[in-house]
């Protein structure tokens, strides 16, 4: 709990007031059935309507007391558990807006998104439970004890002979339980990203018609996580029954051992009464306090999957950067002799040895089959992953020597898959420069191609996208997405097969306006139609994670077999 302790120093008055008004409602929890007790032996057995009034008024101030005093203690810890979670909950956004990809990779969208919600309220209701009964029911229970005394001391040991049971059976319970939260945790992990999965390639699963596939494999993690859950919970529901059977024998055994007191008359009905009262408190407080390490078992597992990503190192930092303050100025690339791998402990490199220089200005395409490594080069050169050898400088500065902020904020990439969000068109775009002109939004739409089918809709610019751009084509979000990317004004831009969904001649007419309207900014263009980078000023072919040539269109027709083979095969499938 140390690492909550912030959060809690934020918010200390209701962290205190919470507990403290929870403890004055237990006190009048012990005093009503003495005084209750007292109505009976001496108001009604006597007759004494006056004595009975005015016990019945204390009564009912401390019911009123209590009342209030319960209101305002859910209300200050409900306050407190619901700030503690939301501390935790935007801690932990931020952090994970930290992660690199492959941290991410290592998580899973899915895992992040149960630590981010389920995990957290695990936590808040612990918190919430913990306010309300942790200083309760130890308050209560001691209580009822030491009245339970005062009014039998004979029939109070039997009390002590039903908690060593009753607390062997909770430590049973607990012991059961907590490796199977974890379990459970872990399946709602696996139905968050087959969820996931599932609503975000909607539209293909139904252009395969595999509605029912996906159903059944939606079955099968939705069935697994019935069954940890039912494994766990049905272990913490135990509590309930062994309770009342605590609470049921130890009744029992009082009314056995009381029987023949009452019966000579030396115990009172109303003692009785209230003695039974106290024993029901002092169980029903130690149920509570078993509910609170049940709850806390829970919150324990998911405490430790919150801690695993506010723990987990972040690969990909710029404390060690040498030139903070430096921004890109120039664009101009080049890789030394660099390798990478996505899994570190595999000995084979997704990326091997790869060497070339880039100028500044430069209209550079980089083909090759599929597999071949082209994304892995260009995610390189933001960081959105670090290579495992060589070096990548960016105006003859190693990129780690940047900061994240100025290497990325000089550079767009516009990804393979074209990410919109719900919103209007310009709210959209301004995510490439949040304070952007009218002027300069349609500036970008125009490099893009983007402003004649904009200016087309019947509202134009301030048509709404749908959540990720489904009320779009493919072709509009691509463009759309390559004019969000130029808002940032870059000294580097990287299309990753960004324009495929586009015929060629828009394509044509976007690579003519990035040459004319960019030409201080460096252009990298991955690409699987060579038409796409034939005019490009330097072609990057690479085929299993190597560069196996680099050269205009005209010189890898000549000397680079890999290239020929990629331009006479997509030849003869356009005159077929």
């Amino acid at each position: 709990m140390r690492k909550y302790t912030p959060y809690i120093k934020k918010y200390w008055y209701n962290f205190i007031l919470g507990p403290l008004f929870m403890v004055l409602e237990a006190c009048g929890e012990f005093i009503l059935p003495y005084i209750n007790a007292n109505i009976i032996n001496k108001g009604a057995a006597t007759g004494d309507i006056a004595y009975i009034v005015k016990n019945g008024i204390y009564m009912a101030l401390i019911a009123i007391f209590m009342m209030i005093t319960g209101i305002l203690g859910a209300n200050f810890s409900i306050r407190a558990s619901t700030r503690l979670a939301a501390g935790i909950r935007s801690d932990l956004f931020g952090r994970i807006q930290k992660f690199s990809f492959s941290n991410i990779d290592d998580f899973t969208t899915g895992s992040l998104i149960t630590r981010i919600t389920n995990d957290i309220t695990q936590v808040q209701n612990f918190a919430q439970t913990l306010l309300r009964g942790f200083f309760r029911s130890p308050v209560m229970l001691i209580g009822a004890l030491v009245m339970s005394f005062m009014l039998s001391p004979k029939l109070a040991w039997v009390i002590f002979g039903i908690i060593p049971f009753l607390a062997l059976s909770i430590t049973i319970i607990i012991k059961l339980s907590s490796p199977r939260y974890a379990k459970m945790q872990k399946a709602i992990d696996n139905l968050n990203n087959r969820v996931g999965e599932t609503i975000t390639n909607e539209k293909v699963i139904k252009s395969f018609v595999r509605e029912d596939y996906e159903i059944e494999k939606f079955s099968s993690v939705n069935s697994e996580l019935v069954e940890k859950s039912t494994s766990a919970l049905k272990i913490m529901l135990l509590l309930m029954p062994v309770s009342a059977f605590a609470i049921n024998i130890t009744t029992l055994a009082v009314v056995w051992f009381s029987g023949k007191p009452i019966m000579v008359g030396s115990m009172e009905i109303g003692t009785l009464t209230a003695f039974i009262t106290y024993l029901t408190q002092i169980l029903m407080a130690l149920n509570f306090l078993a509910m609170i390490v049940l709850q806390g078992t829970r919150a324990a597992a998911s405490d430790k999957r919150i801690s695993a990503v506010m723990d987990a190192e972040i690969d990909i930092t710029d404390e060690n950067a040498l030139f903070k303050d430096k921004e890109i100025n120039h664009g101009s690339i080049e890789f030394k002799n660099v390798s990478f791998r996505y899994f570190k402990n595999n000995k084979d490199m997704v990326l091997k040895n790869i060497s070339f220089s880039i100028n500044k200005g430069e209209l550079v395409g980089i083909i090759g089959s599929t597999g071949s490594g082209k994304t892995t080069l260009v995610s390189l050169i933001p960081r959105l992953y670090d290579a495992d050898e060589g070096e990548i400088l960016i105006d003859g500065i190693n990129i780690k020597d940047y900061s994240l902020y100025n290497l990325r904020e000089k550079i767009s990439v516009v990804l393979q898959k074209n990410t919109l969000f719900s919103g209007t068109i310009p709210e959209n775009l301004r995510w490439g420069n949040e304070n952007a002109t009218d002027e300069q939004l349609s500036k970008a739409c125009e490099i893009a191609q983007a402003d004649s089918f904009v200016r087309a809709f019947p509202d134009g610019y301030d048509t709404d996208v749908e959540r990720g751009g489904a009320n779009l084509s493919g072709g509009q979000r691509q463009r759309l997405c390559i004019a969000r990317a130029l808002l940032k004004s870059p000294k580097i831009i990287i299309l990753d097969d960004s324009t495929s969904a586009v015929d060629t001649a828009t394509d044509a007419s976007i690579r003519k306006s990035f040459r004319e309207q960019l030409q201080d900014t460096t252009k990298l263009i991955i690409a699987q139609r060579i038409t796409s980078v034939c005019d490009a000023d330097k072609i990057i072919v690479m085929d299993n994670g190597s560069i196996v040539g680099i050269g205009k269109h005209e010189e890898l027709m000549t000397n680079c077999p890999a290239y020929t083979e990629i331009y006479y095969s997509q030849k003869d499938r356009e005159e077929e």
